[in-house]
């Protein structure tokens, strides 16, 4: 009896007396602050596809660009909600034969920033300029510019493309005979409540405005369809203000940017301001490509091709009318996309005639734009998106 009390005695020791600390394994290394920055390109000579680079949002720093992977014209992208997939428009003449474009599915490594292909299907029309994921993760939403046309693709839980689930073809014309001959839809985008898509068309001088069925992956026109941009102003990208009353359509002929008051209830659009994206003076051949919301919704910027630039304006936080801050050209030819880094310090610009990427940093007090001496050489760069890394 004494013997089993003496190891009884023991094991409770054993059990109860702190232990001497095994060694401690090492913590990996914080990627806060780094995101992948994934690049769309025409595949012209030398471009072969879709690139990739890291950022420092701490730092400011851009790394050297490297091919993700290797796909044709991969001239816009969009990241799944989820981070783990890619998808691009594919601005090809044929796919199975028909004169359509396509959209391309990747599985995207947030650790690696590898990008795996998965499948592709038509984009429903020629000349795909743009696309969006909804919010649900569900569906892709394109544009194409060459057919006048949007669709809805759905998507699986492994991440590949389904068939289009809607189709719509844009009908009309408008003043400019060489341009708007035909439609020309040129962007798509999701309010934030996912219930309504708005597609600035070129060719129209509308955006047109759908209801949107997260459920069913379908496309309805709103009443009323559609809102006017002045006749031969060619809306082509469309943003929404974070307050989701505001919003914003930059126009590519005539080089303007229209702000809007949207009723998210109803998903209708007003039409206010128009102001240019040109200093004063400025009288050279000029057109507009993309227009970004900053995240605090304080400021708007618009990339203006031919005045080399990308324009600055306070946005009024009641009205959402617009104040010039000024334009800021360093290092900039042929500015296509451009987008913010998640912490709203920095703006990088895609130079597609220049083949680079330019940083700049956004005075958060003034949203002046800085030249931080940070450049990378990439072919042809067209679309810029951001990836936050594991």
């Amino acid at each position: 009896m004494q013997v089993v009390k003496g190891l009884l005695s023991l094991l409770l020791l054993a059990l109860f007396t702190p232990q001497a600390p095994t060694e401690t394994p090492p913590k990996p290394e914080s990627n806060s602050g780094k995101v992948w920055v994934f690049i769309g390109t025409y595949t012209n000579k030398p471009s072969k596809g879709i690139y990739r680079c890291q950022f420092d949002s701490a730092t400011g720093k851009l790394g050297e660009p490297s091919l993700a992977v290797e796909t044709e014209s991969p001239s816009f992208l969009a990241i799944h909600p989820t981070r783990r997939f890619l998808y691009a428009v594919g601005e090809v003449g044929i796919f199975r034969g028909k004169q359509t474009g396509s959209v391309s599915a990747f599985a995207l490594d947030p650790k690696t920033g590898a990008l795996t292909f998965l499948n592709r299907e038509s984009s429903g029309g020629s000349g795909p300029c743009h696309l969006v994921v909804d919010k649900q993760g569900k569906h892709v939403l394109v544009a194409n510019y060459g057919g006048g046309s949007a669709c809805v693709l759905p998507i699986g839980d492994n991440g590949h493309l389904g068939e289009a689930t809607a189709f719509v073809q844009h009908k009309g014309t408008s003043v400019d005979k060489s341009r708007q001959e035909a439609p020309h839809a040129h962007s798509i985008n999701l309010d934030a409540a996912n219930h309504f898509a708005c597609v600035a068309d070129l060719g129209l001088d509308k955006v047109l405005v759908y209801r949107f069925d997260a459920s069913k992956g379908t496309l309805t026109p709103n009443d009323p369809p559609s809102v006017a941009i002045a006749p031969g102003a060619g809306p082509r990208h469309f943003a929404f203000h974070p307050d989701g009353h505001h919003a914003y359509v930059i126009n590519e002929m005539h080089s303007t940017v229209t702000a809007l008051d949207y009723d998210p209830g109803h998903g209708t659009l007003k039409t206010g301001q128009t102001i240019t994206t040109l200093p004063k003076g400025f009288s050279g051949n000029t057109s507009t490509a993309e227009v970004v919301v900053h995240p605090s919704g304080q400021f708007l910027y618009g990339s203006n091709r031919g005045h080399n630039s990308i324009v600055a304006y306070a946005i009024d936080p009641k009205s959402g009318t617009l104040t010039l801050v000024g334009h800021q050209g360093d290092g900039i030819k042929t500015p296509r996309n451009f987008t913010i880094d998640p912490s709203g310090k920095y703006l990088l610009v895609a130079n597609q005639d220049s083949k680079s990427i330019v940083v700049f940093a956004i005075d958060l007090k003034t949203g002046e734009l800085s030249p931080t001496g940070q450049r990378v050489e990439v072919p042809f760069p067209v679309c810029l998106r951001m990836v936050r890394m594991d």
